[in-house]
């Protein structure tokens, strides 16, 4: 690395994630690797999309994070018959006034979760798609910011497919990071009861993050160093998903921003002001896989998204010398 680059002190990043982690381990039991990628969610201002099995803690995890950050939480369940409208806000007349007032959504909240979300029709699933790339809804002729910091974390059952509706590409490609669960072992699966066994610890979990420390944070975070070797090889496994010939359409520009920043949070993370290659590695397939769409005969031969991105990381050039 370069000692003339001027690298900030990630300190208080690194002390902010061990207390969150700490405190979210409250609730969830053994589930470190899905912590550490809500936090550089949260570090980034990303959105994350949740897909598991019933029962694994999906909504659990989400509700322990918005518990553990001093933020305003709207949770939506999604329905065939939710409308946009419920979801943004509406404006309405006010009798005794004689105005239209607003009336503001659910989404109008630092962190939202949108509980299955596949549920909903594409019509309702679309006016996510402005408030999760601009950070404001549009409700008639009126653009609305929301409060920042702010972040969507979409839960989903990959196993029930009746009455539900796939998220489109666009949506996707939105979300920051995808995180899997998975079911705890034996050990874990014990721990559960004992926690559980007298009352739900979620219920006295207090807030140890604050809103405007947060986004204190996120700023730090944008000044972790980058060497240009690494950004390179950001980029290279990016365009690498595009040119694979197991996929249809492969990952955007804002899948590479997204790379980036999450590694420059990852790296804060572990008390380090710049990006090594293996953040970069870490994060590529909960970063990429979910924004690849897989030609037919890929799903045929067996293949996942995740193995591609697998596939592609052993075929791209490690650069050697980007920090030492």
């Amino acid at each position: 690395m370069d000692n003339r680059v001027s690298l900030p002190d990630v300190t208080p990043v690194a002390q902010a994630a061990r207390k969150l982690a700490a405190n979210i381990n409250r609730v969830i039991v053994g589930k470190e690797e899905a912590i550490r990628l809500m936090m550089v969610a949260l570090l980034c201002e990303g959105h994350v999309f949740i897909e598991d099995v019933p029962g694994i803690g999906k909504t659990m995890l989400a509700r322990a994070t918005a518990s553990s950050l001093g933020c305003t939480f709207k949770r939506i369940q999604f329905t065939p018959d939710l409308l946009p409208s419920d979801v943004t806000g509406i404006y309405y007349f006010n009798q005794k006034s004689q105005e239209f007032e607003f009336r503001p959504g659910p989404i109008m909240a630092n962190i939202v979760l949108a509980d299955e979300i596949n549920r909903a029709t594409p019509r309702t699933q679309s006016c996510l798609l402005e408030s999760m790339q601009e950070r404001q809804v549009t409700v008639d002729v009126d653009t609305i910011p929301l409060p920042r910091p702010f972040m969507v974390i979409a839960t989903q059952n990959p196993i029930e497919l009746e009455g539900t509706f796939p998220l489109p590409e666009a949506q996707l490609d939105r979300f920051l990071l995808k995180i899997k669960l998975g079911y705890p072992s034996p050990q874990e699966e014990e721990a559960i009861l004992l926690r559980f066994q007298e009352a739900n610890p979620l219920e006295g979990l207090a807030s140890v993050i604050t809103a405007p420390e947060l986004l204190q944070l996120q700023q730090l975070c944008r000044h972790v160093h980058t060497e240009e070797s690494v950004r390179g090889y950001i980029v290279a496994i990016t365009q690498a998903t595009r040119n694979h010939p197991g996929v249809k359409l492969g990952a955007s520009p804002r899948a590479s921003l997204g790379l980036y920043q999450a590694s420059q949070a990852l790296a804060a993370i572990q008390g380090r002001s710049y990006v090594l290659p293996d953040d970069v590695k870490y994060l590529a397939a909960p970063a990429l896989a979910h924004r690849l769409i897989m030609r037919t005969e890929t799903g045929l031969r067996g293949q996942s998204a995740e193995g591609i991105v697998a596939e592609i990381l052993a075929s791209t050039p490690v650069p050697v010398e980007a920090a030492s």
